[in-house]
């Protein structure tokens, strides 16, 4: 076995019924497409109803499983109510929200618009926003126990980065809002977790990130302690463990998984790993005859 096989045993996941945002591709649809294979209902929701429905089609023909097509702009508490309530009529209830829809690009923050800093805060905390209240009050108002919200956030949420403010401003707030919830709405059997993802490239978000021949240029891999990049299998056998009764005891949590990639460059020396050998044995050499 390895990093790319599947994770949990079959059925893990049967009698789960799962809403995916921006589930309509990329690593929403790899999470959704493993959800099913493990038993799930899967409701996935983006703006492109076209998309989702093609989406959909195949998940169902791969899987033998059901994914049912909504399409929703979670930055409108309206359309998200009414795919809550869509959800509702199909699967007659829901039992997990999986935070995923996001929005990005690299940028100075000079050269961006007032609107455009907006559009990325809009999608990722008030969309996340929007998705758990709807969906929160009801398991509250209908006393529905036992029901999950997983966020996807990011590394630099609790760091910050430069080059793309409004999407480290929007993912610190989501942090925040799930440990904030873990503790507040346990009462009423939910749980509230994240995962923060290191570099899992996806074909649409990583050509609007890194345009051109960018992705040769700055090669992400480079960056990460174990020298590639993240699979999605194994983001979505974290994510389905998360979401599952395995994880019963699992709440207010943010699992990073990104092959150490933060860590290195929280370190401040790490970028010694750029020396090479002859040069450790002069610097060793200078320190020696500095100390005697």
């Amino acid at each position: 076995m390895n990093y790319t096989d599947k994770m949990l045993r079959d059925g893990a996941l049967e009698g789960k019924n799962i809403v995916v945002t921006g589930g309509g591709s990329g690593l929403g649809k790899a999470m959704s497409k493993y959800f099913m294979e493990l038993g799930a209902k899967v409701a996935i929701t983006s703006r492109s109803l076209e998309k989702l429905k093609n989406t959909a089609k195949e998940l169902e023909a791969e899987t033998g499983g059901t994914c049912l097509p909504v399409a929703c702009d979670v930055r409108n508490y309206d359309e998200v109510e009414a795919m809550h309530k869509q959800v509702m009529e199909n699967f007659g209830k829901a039992d997990v929200l999986l935070n995923n829809a996001a929005g990005n690009f690299i940028s100075p923050t000079e050269r961006l618009s007032a609107n455009a800093f907006d559009t990325i805060i809009d999608i990722v905390l008030k969309g996340t926003k929007n998705c758990t209240l709807a969906f929160g009050k009801h398991w509250i108002n209908s006393k529905q126990k036992n029901t999950n919200v997983l966020n996807i956030v990011t590394t630099y949420a609790w760091t910050g980065s430069a080059y793309v403010v409004p999407s480290a401003t929007a993912k610190a707030g989501v942090l925040a809002l799930t440990r904030s919830l873990a503790v507040e709405w346990a009462k009423y059997g939910m749980r509230f977790n994240a995962i923060a993802p290191g570099p899992f490239p996806t074909k649409g978000a990583w050509d609007r990130l890194l345009p051109g021949d960018l992705k040769e240029k700055f090669d992400l891999a480079k960056k990460v302690p174990l020298k590639r990049v993240g699979e999605h299998q194994e983001l979505a056998n974290l994510a389905a463990y998360m979401v599952s009764d395995f994880s019963a005891y699992l709440n207010g949590e943010v699992i990073t998984l990104d092959g150490g990639e933060w860590l290195k460059g929280a370190g401040q020396f790490n970028i010694l790993e750029a020396i090479p050998e002859h040069l450790w044995d002069q610097l060793e050499a200078m320190i020696r005859g500095k100390k005697k």
